[in-house]
């Protein structure tokens, strides 16, 4: 038997630790933290190879507490070790005293895990559960194509192995053979309002990954002999799960209570739990060792840099849509913009920090494309949209670029994992192909109609660094599809682009050079301005030719494909045009035309700006002309709108 009375006595000391910094925050989950003592302390001080001045070190190994409420262990075992915190051009180095300054407002101690708020020892915020396994099995994934042998540790809360996510991961683990991740699930039986259910029990979850072609151990979580056994033991061909044994608030008896979760001690409460830990450390033998240091971690080479800043290319557009067999396209000058993302996804995929993950769909989104050419770059994470999500946010932490992709309509699923990668500030960018109501006939179950809306929410969000949290993209065509797809790549946070499914005109040139402004003035007009999106700015060039010929008025037209938009020119450009805008959308209201007529409240200018969208969901139609009648987005509905218009301002 190893001695672990080293291992013992920082147990103790962290233990003590938590319960004081909880207390002194008024708030945190200290029970929860309790459980995990014993496998942190031993992740920490012994079986991880990383430099905790260094956690910027690629080569490190890393852990995801997905279980993010217990944090307060993490917290106390980095600062007793001098962790680093800050930038990496600014570190600064914590003390086991900073414990106490847990969720205040300066501290980057934050509730739950949060890298962003300059805490890099984590690589994803978590704390909404089920996700962090997921983030696990990304970074893993960007390891293998590192070729480093880097290990990837996963906390796991036996409550939280409720969530379907978890299970997504599983397959998306066991799927790519990602034999790099230790996944870890702490089964104290207690969640937070009751005992867990029996179907997450122990030897029930066991079971579970054992038939998910897991190789689990069940160990007891507080037993060091155990503990090191289960991390340290080589995977063989399939990855290791380990059922971790806990008590929930081990070594203090009043957080042992039921339902004491999320609850702090008070301080009149604290001098019990200590004489409890202090009795619980004569149990142990160590309650007159004196706190020395453990055995000295394995710190990993830093790798070579690579300079991750410079430009990806997708090169000529010709030549790209060429290579992806769309000769016939340029030809007749019309392709799908969904077709001109895959193509120029294929282009970009010559440089190796572009990867990509598709829910299955990759044949109608076009990622097949990419997957065909790079396969060991390609992730299927087949019909599990927020595990796609999660794990692209990994992928990024790992320093890859992801492009993840799948219908608009199903990445409904994944917006709380979207949100969690706002927080994290992640590098990931993502195509929701079918969007809008010009899908027809497949009908609204398939149709992206609010999406625009939720991330029009991010991109008036800010970063910590002032950057928006999220940038949306709507190209209209193959040419600015295929360069805001370039954009995408090259543009540092997480983005969203919305393609349709439709074949249409080309409208631009492919030399046309898109910008942040986000909106291009197409055609000049003198009684009104059209502000179109996507799908609708060919729409919106039909009505335009319509309503010259049928009632001599010249009307504007706009292309808006980009959020944040600059508005201050199309609302001049809708001054001139006797102060009439009409924007027209292919979804629910809360995009394009809530941009419009939020700033156009906002100025000086006397602008009537009236609004077409789909104010309900259509049924399904053969053809997108339908199904835009269905909704009176119709040429025909436009220029009746704008001749009411017009006749208005008279």
């Amino acid at each position: 038997m190893a001695d672990y009375k080293d291992l013992d006595r920082k147990v103790i000391k962290l233990s003590k630790q938590i319960v004081k910094m909880c207390t002194a925050a008024g708030s945190g989950h200290p029970s929860s933290a309790l459980a995990l003592v014993h496998i942190t302390t031993a992740l920490m001080y012994r079986v991880m190879r990383y430099d905790p001045s260094n956690p910027w070190n690629a080569a490190s190994d890393r852990l995801v507490l997905s279980e993010g409420h217990a944090v307060p262990v993490i917290y106390a075992a980095y600062c007793e070790l001098g962790g680093a915190a800050g930038t990496k051009d600014l570190p600064i180095n914590l003390t086991f005293a900073d414990c106490l300054t847990l969720r205040e407002g300066s501290s980057c101690l934050d509730g739950h895990p949060n890298p962003a708020r300059k805490f890099p020892f984590f690589d994803a915020a978590t704390g909404s559960l089920g996700q962090g396994l997921s983030v696990a099995a990304g970074l893993a994934g960007a390891a293998r194509l590192d070729r480093s042998d880097k290990k990837i540790f996963c906390l796991v809360g036996d409550g939280e192995a409720r969530e379907g996510q978890i299970w997504e991961a599983i397959d998306f683990i066991v799927d790519h053979k990602l034999t790099a991740v230790r996944t870890v699930f702490n089964c104290n039986g207690q969640a937070q309002s009751d005992y867990v259910s029996p179907q997450q029990s122990a030897e029930t979850l066991a079971a579970k990954l054992a038939a998910y072609n897991m190789d689990v151990r069940v160990i007891d979580g507080h037993n060091f002999e155990q503990i090191f056994e289960a991390l340290t033991a080589k995977a063989g061909d399939k990855p290791i799960a380990i059922i971790a044994k806990t008590v929930k608030g081990w070594g203090v008896t009043e957080l042992q209570k039921h339902t004491y979760h999320g609850k702090p001690l008070t301080e009149a409460q604290l001098p019990q739990a200590y004489a409890d830990l202090d009795a619980k450390a004569a149990e142990l033998g160590v309650a007159d060792v004196e706190d020395g240091p453990v055995a000295k971690l394995t710190t990993p080479a830093v790798p070579k840099a690579i300079e991750r800043m410079r430009r990806i290319s997708a090169g000529p557009f010709a030549q790209a849509l060429t290579t992806a067999g769309y000769a016939k396209a340029l030809e007749a000058k019309a392709l799908s913009t969904r077709q001109a993302y895959g193509a120029a996804l294929l282009a970009l995929g010559t440089d190796d920090r572009i990867v990509a993950t598709d829910g299955d769909v990759k044949n109608s989104t076009f990622a097949d494309l990419f997957a065909k050419k790079y396969p060991e770059r390609f992730f299927e994470a087949r019909i599990a949209e927020q595990n796609m999500v999660s794990a692209a946010v990994g992928l990024a932490a790992g320093g890859k670029i992801p492009f993840a992709s799948t219908f608009g309509k199903f990445f409904t699923r994944a917006y709380d994992q979207i949100e969690m990668a706002t927080i994290t500030n992640a590098n990931i960018k993502m195509a929701g192909s079918h969007s809008g109501v010009s899908l027809a006939s497949d009908g609204p179950s398939q149709m992206a109609l609010s999406d625009l809306a939720f991330f029009r929410a991010f991109a008036h969000a800010k970063r910590v660094d002032g950057q928006p949290a999220c940038r949306l993209f709507q190209p209209s065509d193959a040419v600015s599809a295929f360069k805001l797809t370039e954009m995408m790549a090259n543009t540092d946070g997480m983005c969203y682009m919305r393609t349709h499914r439709p074949t249409v005109a080309f409208l631009y040139d492919e030399s046309e050079s898109f910008g942040p402004e986000g909106y291009k003035h197409l055609i000049d007009g003198q009684d009104l301005v059209i502000v179109a999106s996507g799908y609708m700015v060919s729409i919106a060039q039909q009505a335009i030719t319509l309503l010259e010929e049928t009632a001599g008025l010249s009307a504007g037209l706009v292309d808006v494909y980009a959020m944040p938009l600059q508005t201050d020119e199309i609302l001049r450009i809708g001054d001139d045009c006797r102060g009439q805008i009409l924007v027209l959308e292919d979804n629910y209201l809360g995009g394009f035309a809530d941009e419009i007529t939020r700033a156009a409240a906002a100025s000086d200018y006397g602008l009537m700006v009236t609004t077409m969208f789909a104010d309900h969901a259509p049924k399904s139609a053969k053809t997108p002309e339908e199904t835009l009648a269905m909704c009176g987005l119709s040429p025909q509905d436009i220029v009746a709108t704008a001749q009411k218009m017009f006749d208005q301002s008279a």
